[in-house]
């Protein structure tokens, strides 16, 4: 069996109907997993990733969820092992922006972007470890960003989200070492997504210049970097961030 298949694993994806994550979800899916998302709003987009991962003859559910609640994180994390009796790969890819210059921004803004950014990584994280902890196996991806390593004006509470994940990355891959469970993050730089879609055309202009190859990133190719650390290939990779951002950080 070829390193990069991912043949009968059962991988969660977390606000996986739309951008990075609904690729990263059609790309494990395709890889062979069987794939499970949460959402919070977007239920048709969310519906429609999982009838494309049934139609490659994967299973696949949709789950309506605030995973910045711990209760309901643990509950999905709980039903999904309840029906595969097992969990393989975790993806943490739910996030927002509410962004201003930290003078203009609002307590509720920083504590949105933090409780969503960041501890839906812990939730999700501390409820999918018990069963792979059991299985002494597993795959834990967080998608950061490059902001969490460099900053960026006007991203104060984003970028301090996207950091800490960072930090816990580090920390958990030394705490699940001994029981053969791989964490690793994935920091994109700009993707074309619907946030990057909104630029003017002299706004995409100076972004790209300071982009070394030239161009933004398309979601498959953060979804690639994903597929390659849940798959076998990458079992001797663990506290690392792969940063996808055309050259940006170097």
């Amino acid at each position: 069996m070829p390193a990069n298949t991912l043949e009968n694993k059962i991988a969660f994806v977390s606000g996986g109907s739309r951008g990075i994550g609904r690729s990263v979800a059609l790309t494990l899916a395709d890889a062979g997993a069987h794939v499970m998302i949460s959402y919070r709003s977007a239920a048709q987009e969310a519906r429609s990733v999982v009838d494309q991962i049934q139609q490659m003859g994967r299973e696949s559910v949709a789950f309506q969820v605030d995973v910045s609640q711990f209760n309901l994180s643990r509950e999905i994390v709980e039903k999904v092992v309840e029906q595969f009796k097992k969990l393989d790969i975790l993806v943490n890819n739910a996030g927002i922006t509410k962004d201003n210059l930290l003078m203009r921004m609002s307590e509720e803004d920083w504590d949105a972007v933090i409780n969503t950014n960041l501890k839906s990584v812990f939730n999700m994280t501390k409820a999918a470890i018990r069963p792979m902890m059991a299985q002494r196996s597993g795959k834990i991806i967080n998608i950061t960003s490059i902001a969490g390593i460099i900053g960026n004006a006007g991203q104060a509470n984003y970028a301090a989200s996207k950091a800490g994940m960072i930090g816990f990355t580090k920390s958990l891959a030394k705490e699940l070492g001994s029981r053969n469970i791989q964490v690793n993050a994935v920091a994109p730089g700009f993707v074309e997504t619907d946030m990057t879609a909104k630029l003017s055309e002299e706004q995409r202009k100076k972004l790209v210049e300071n982009i070394p190859l030239r161009r933004t990133a398309k979601p498959e190719e953060i979804a690639a970097a994903v597929k390659f650390l849940a798959s076998a290939a990458a079992d001797y990779i663990t506290g690392q961030v792969i940063c996808v951002d055309g050259g940006m950080v170097m």
